[in-house]
């Protein structure tokens, strides 16, 4: 069997009074359809051959899963205090991702050690978890965080998880964490809403009226002077928004009512 670009001629071994058959390629389309899986994504007739859609669409799903899950490495999620410790560089290879190249105090308290690769960190207000693809935009977003900062890291040299192709995500939920002594002793105020323990050098007074929750963007207002004791709210839990219109609507009512029963 011979081929050309345009078809495939079919018959025996040349000979000069042989007659070949040439048979377009919209004929043998079917047949066609088939080669790339006998033949392989790059073994094919000189005829223009396209990969199946739901072959495309696999191979999409493997890269992705791939990507987010590795090949078998373990991936270690911790909560560092500020100052973090860390120096990074980035990785040179494939699979991205930056390597410590130094690492000292509550980095170092919370097991991560030199030339591991983190994967990813803390975003700026502290909501989601960003790959680590860029060392200047990381640098950044630690800086703003709140803390403590989230960080995945991998042991070693990261050569399984490709860090570029990571989509963003939730942050771990600090709602009924235990904390650490350094953020008892810094903890001032409690999020009503989802409970987030505001332990900060910076004490939460001086924050602009603009300061929201880190972990579910709740304004400043729903946060309450804190007991690190009792790891509640100061004076016990405050009303629900929802609870504040139930009643504040029952006394309006109330008062017309009042009011109405008193002109009569």
């Amino acid at each position: 069997m011979t081929s050309t670009a345009c078809g495939i001629s079919l018959g025996g071994p040349r000979s000069s009074t042989a007659q070949r058959t040439s048979v377009p390629v919209s004929v043998l389309r079917p047949s066609l359809a088939r080669l790339p899986v006998l033949l392989g994504p790059t073994q094919h007739t000189g005829c223009p051959l396209q990969q199946s859609p739901l072959r495309a669409k696999r191979s999409s799903q493997q890269l992705a899963a791939r990507a987010l899950l590795g090949t078998g490495t373990k991936q270690y999620t911790v909560d560092v205090d500020k100052p973090i410790g860390l120096k990074l560089k980035e990785n040179k290879n494939e699979a991205g991702g930056l390597i410590v190249t130094d690492v000292s105090g509550n980095a170092a308290k919370e097991g991560i050690e030199r030339g591991d690769t983190v994967i990813y960190t803390s975003s700026f207000f502290g909501d989601e978890l960003w790959p680590c693809d860029s060392i200047n935009f990381t640098r950044t977003a630690l800086a703003r965080a709140p803390s403590p900062v989230a960080i995945v890291f991998v042991k070693g040299t990261n050569d399984s998880v490709n860090v570029r192709r990571l989509p963003k995500k939730p942050a771990p939920p600090k709602f009924g964490r235990a904390l650490t002594p350094q953020q008892r002793e810094l903890a001032t105020h409690i999020c009503l809403d989802c409970g987030y323990v505001y332990s900060q050098k910076k004490p939460f007074d001086e924050q602009s009226q603009d300061y929201r929750c880190p972990q579910c963007q709740a304004p400043k207002k729903r946060f309450a002077a804190y007991d690190a004791e009792s790891g509640k709210a100061k004076g016990g839990s405050l009303l629900s928004p929802a609870t504040i219109g139930i009643v504040v609507g029952g006394l309006v009512v109330l008062a017309a009512l009042l009011y109405v029963g008193s002109t009569v």
